[in-house]
């Protein structure tokens, strides 16, 4: 039986010693494969548990495992090169190099992993299949990220973070821009695509309506 792709277990973290712990989770897993929605009001710790997931902190206690290996046993710049090869991330805010044409862009994470380099044998190739999968038109490739409009940036994040297949996808809130219409067609094509390469997806929203789409759902209290 294959391993999840994430696995937390008695998980506990505060900011300082002397603080009250501001997440606890007992337990969660996500496969290969399947999609979790993740939801709470404002300071529940939505976008802390993703930093936990994605190595960027680490919990006082319990434990995050990714593709079995525990994320708390790797050195900082282990955690880095995991998180390049493993990990695709779409920021509430896109994060795209404003100066860096939308086919630059979505190539980044191949010019920083060479694991994700490796697993399309074009890069550009794979790149222009993903933004059309997406819904973006071709004749905006050359364009600078400034140029887009939200929609438009957030597909191309959404390819940037799957381009090199990584086995976990993580989204914070990408759709808070949209309007609830524009939301959903997002949303399928999204897990669509992470279907197709079999990457696990954690995918954080207030709007309970996008629930339905997903495999799993868990819900973090204030």
């Amino acid at each position: 039986m294959s391993l999840p792709a994430i696995a937390i277990a008695n998980l506990a973290f505060r900011w300082r010693p002397a603080d009250a712990f501001c997440l606890k989770l007992a337990n969660a897993t996500v496969d290969a494969g399947k999609s979790l929605f993740l939801h709470g009001p404002s300071g529940s710790g939505k976008s802390t548990l993703l930093n936990l997931i994605g190595g960027v902190l680490l919990p006082e206690r319990g434990s995050v495992s990714l593709l079995g290996q525990p994320l708390g046993e790797m050195s900082a710049s282990r955690r880095d090169a995991f998180r390049a090869d493993h990990l695709g991330f779409i920021f509430q805010q896109f994060n795209l190099i404003p100066y860096l044409s939308v086919l630059d862009n979505v190539l980044l994470p191949c010019r920083f992993s060479a694991r994700r380099a490796r697993r399309v044998s074009e890069p550009a190739a794979e790149a222009r299949r993903l933004l059309a999968g997406l819904d973006l038109d071709p004749g905006l490739l050359a364009r600078p990220a400034a140029e887009l409009s939200v929609g438009q940036q957030q597909r191309v994040a959404a390819a940037r973070a799957l381009i090199g297949r990584p086995e976990i996808l993580i989204a914070d809130e990408p759709t808070s821009a949209l309007d609830a219409g524009r939301q959903v067609a997002f949303v399928e094509l999204l897990l669509s695509e992470a279907r197709q390469a079999g990457s696990a997806v954690v995918f954080v929203s207030h709007d309970l309506r996008l629930a339905a789409h997903f495999d799993q759902s868990l819900a973090l209290a204030a």
